[in-house]
């Protein structure tokens, strides 16, 4: 299987863009050294195919995760003042 990585920077074909092998290489933006600006490139990668049951392991887990946030937490939540924070709010003057 493939897909397409976008990356800042310059790899050959052959190495490796987050832990898959490139295939093709394609420049989205050239770099300029004048500007000091580096350039973009699109690597066609292929990617390593997963075990077997780790597909069915991550359906599975996310089925039966809790929700982190309830509505009562949301809803409840205010800002701390600077009291309640406990910190020192200074002015300066104008220079």
């Amino acid at each position: 299987m493939t897909k397409t990585v976008r990356s800042p920077f310059n790899h050959e074909i052959g190495g490796t863009v987050e832990g898959c092998t490139i295939l093709e290489k394609r420049v989205v933006i050239p770099p300029n050294p004048a500007e000091k600006r580096r350039g973009v490139y699109d690597y066609l990668v292929d990617v390593p195919p997963l075990p077997a049951g780790a597909n069915s392991k991550k359906s599975a887990s996310r089925s039966k995760a809790p929700s982190r946030a309830t509505s009562q937490e949301s809803a409840g939540f205010t800002r701390a003042t600077p009291d309640e924070m406990g910190s020192v709010i200074r002015r300066i003057g104008g220079r």
